[in-house]
């Protein structure tokens, strides 16, 4: 196991628009900043760049909101227009409720994906135009193995991807960077059989591999800096087929929803 891991945001990310090509993008860029990649390295990017370079933003003036939107836009003072995208990007609403100090209440829905989280992950910041709204890429998984056949072709090297988005988290206050998108690292690293340092046996731990490698992004992905994308070094991983909803709970098993 290494004991040192090195973070480093590209500084040379410009602004994405719909039909980019992301990938001769993010070599240039990698170029341009003389970093060398290695095998095991992993290239983590936030997903906004991914999505406007998909095309995955809604104009909220071409939208109608439907009798549900009203609903929920009336309850939460929302936008019944961002409501209406939210709906359609979900596969329910879990709760929604607005605190007496808000302006704005919040919906936490089951996204088409499979992920929980606030909104369905449609978000106003960091995209252009005022009556614009972002959402999640359609596929991260085929989008991060895309972005990691391009980078493997150029660079020859084996390396790993990572689609992130900010999700808040129960129970705790603020919000962490965690994994929608993974191509060819593991979602997760079981530790179950093996020992801890006094010789006991471990029977459930199982790290969240790709969700801590998304949260440690975070630390240098600044809302304000465009620094979308992060390369690590020194991590310690073998090549596997994984999916983002390889690190889902199955709805059985969850003690909370």
């Amino acid at each position: 196991m290494s004991r040192s891991v090195s973070i480093t945001a590209l500084a040379t990310i410009p602004d994405i628009y719909p039909g980019d090509d992301l990938g001769e993008i993010l070599c240039s860029c990698i170029d341009q900043e003389t970093i060398v990649l290695h095998d095991g390295d992993v290239v983590c990017i936030a997903h906004k760049v991914i999505s406007k370079a998909e095309g995955r933003i809604v104009d909220l003036t071409k939208i109608t909101p439907s009798k549900d939107a009203l609903y929920y836009a009336k309850k939460l003072n929302k936008d019944p227009r961002k409501v209406e995208v939210i709906l359609q990007e979900s596969k329910r609403v879990v709760r929604h409720f607005r605190h007496e100090n808000q302006n704005e209440g919040t919906m936490i829905c089951e996204h088409r994906l499979g992920f929980i989280s606030a909104n369905a992950a449609v978000d106003e910041s960091n995209v252009f135009g005022a009556e614009n709204v972002i959402i999640l890429p359609r596929n991260p998984d085929v989008s991060a193995k895309k972005l990691k056949m391009v980078l493997e072709k150029k660079f020859n090297k084996q390396i790993g991807i990572l689609i992130t988005d900010t999700f808040g988290r129960p129970w705790r206050v603020g919000q962490v960077n965690v994994a929608v998108g993974i191509s060819g690292i593991p979602s997760t690293l079981p530790e179950k059989g093996n020992y801890d340092a006094y010789g006991r046996k471990l029977t459930v731990t199982e790290s969240a591999f790709c969700d801590e490698i998304a949260a440690a992004s975070g630390l240098v992905i600044k809302k304000a800096a465009k620094t979308p994308v992060v390369v690590f070094k020194g991590l310690n991983w073998t090549s596997e087929n994984s999916k983002a909803k390889d690190i889902l709970r199955l709805t059985k098993e969850d003690m909370f929803l």
